[in-house]
């Protein structure tokens, strides 16, 4: 089973200074930074997934979050996507690099934002090894299974539509003498529904499936979803799982014949989930431990400070001296030089003006404080960044568990993927 990430143009400045807050004086935007597979050896994923949406402004979506500018769109059409990501060098040659549409960016919309053949003609100046036909997104998946009768009209719209593209995009890329390999997406709005697409689209001629909708699934209905699929199709057809956001649950899933899944889920967890920060391997080798990164905010770029600042609440000189407080209590702490309970008094002290920041109930601070403190007192009991040798804990050190700014933060999220792709290898030869 390969594990994909999905790339936002997530990459750190390796010179970032750490002690001053700054990126370094030469550093140029991309030019200079590294991505993920760049910082760390082995690479922490077995390929990338890019989302047109994600680069290509769609016609009529003004939501879409588009990430390239036109200059970089241009680049990497030119160089192709494995020059453009960096991720052309010999030990990458056989690793999957996958396009598909980013149906979320046009969710709201009738019909998706491209047509098949703008989808065949992208992929295909991109250079990616596969690609996944133009979907619309169904939420709804219900596990009573109804018929297509009884689910709404704009529900059976947009599985007839994603199975019209495919058809289209398949023709389109036998056409074009096959320059990637073709994935049927599958939508539905119950398990059968999803069983008969993927039926059919076995039928059109795919060997390989790419099941969408399944974000906001929980597992009962995901397990459901690949059971009643698994059943219908030929077992020699190729899954894969798009943004499968339950990557910490994948050992519940191994009997499924799945072949791929993407994530951004241990990335994403290291700076916006709210105690589960940084991933480790346990110690008693059952699994993953999660811990909670220290937040120590930069005091006059933190938008809840400074609110408190503007309000006459807070002074800027004693949050930024606390600041710089629980910075160097940290480091010291991690030199052996202070004790854990001091640092951690120190570390509190400045955290209140977090909390005190969201409202002005006095026992739901106290409560979040109690809570905040559990969490980062276990931080500093285990100090599991010392236990930790990848390439990001072995160069940054502590630097990795303090939440506060990018370059921390997807430091740590870098690490989060090499730890649980780890994981995701130990899982499946414990499987065979």
């Amino acid at each position: 089973m390969k594990f994909l990430y999905s790339d936002t143009q997530d990459y750190v400045d390796p010179a970032y200074d750490f002690i001053n807050d700054r990126n370094a004086l030469t550093r140029e935007r991309y030019w200079g930074d590294v991505y993920a597979h760049e910082l760390m050896k082995p690479a922490p994923y077995d390929g990338l997934l890019i989302s047109m949406s994600a680069i290509r402004q769609a016609a009529g979506v003004a939501t879409s979050k588009v990430r390239y500018s036109t200059k970089e769109e241009q680049r990497m059409l030119r160089d192709g996507a494995r020059k453009f990501l960096r991720y052309d060098g010999p030990e990458f040659k056989d690793c999957m690099l996958m396009g598909d549409c980013g149906a979320f960016a046009y969710v709201d919309h009738e019909k998706p934002a491209y047509s098949p053949e703008e989808v065949v003609d992208f992929y295909t100046e991109a250079g990616f090894t596969h690609g996944v036909s133009p979907d619309h997104i169904i939420f709804d998946c219900d596990l009573n299974n109804p018929s297509r009768a009884e689910v709404p009209e704009a529900t059976r719209n947009r599985f007839d539509i994603t199975l019209t593209n495919a058809k289209a995009f398949l023709r389109l890329t036998q056409e074009e003498g096959f320059p990637f390999e073709p994935m049927g997406a599958v939508q539905g709005w119950s398990p059968a529904s999803m069983a008969e697409a993927a039926v059919k689209l076995e039928a059109m001629g795919y060997r390989y499936l790419a099941i969408g909708g399944m974000v906001p699934l929980r597992v009962d209905a995901i397990h459901a979803v690949l059971r009643t699929m698994r059943k219908a199709i030929k077992p020699e057809t190729k899954i894969h799982l798009l943004g499968f956001a339950k990557a910490d649950k994948i050992h519940e899933f191994t009997g499924y014949g799945i072949t791929s899944f993407d994530s951004t889920s241990p990335l994403i967890r290291a700076f916006k989930d709210s105690k589960s920060n940084y991933y480790i391997e346990s110690s008693t080798g059952s699994g993953l431990d999660y811990y909670t990164a220290i937040r120590i905010p930069q005091a006059m770029e933190n938008s809840r400070l400074m609110q408190g600042i503007k309000r006459g609440i807070f002074s800027a000189e004693d949050l930024q001296r606390r600041e710089q407080k629980a910075l160097k209590a940290l480091r010291s702490f991690d030199q052996g030089q202070e004790t854990a309970a001091k640092t951690l008094t120190t570390v509190m002290d400045y955290h209140r003006f977090l909390v005190q920041g969201k409202s002005e109930d006095s026992s739901a601070h106290e409560q979040e404080l109690g809570k905040m403190k559990e969490l980062i007192s276990r931080t500093l009991h285990d100090t599991p960044w010392k236990r930790c040798s990848c390439d990001v804990c072995r160069t940054v050190g502590v630097e990795v568990i303090i939440f506060r700014s990018s370059n921390r933060n997807k430091r740590r999220g870098f690490h989060n993927l090499g730890v649980y792709h780890k994981h995701l290898q130990a899982t499946m030869e414990k499987a065979q």
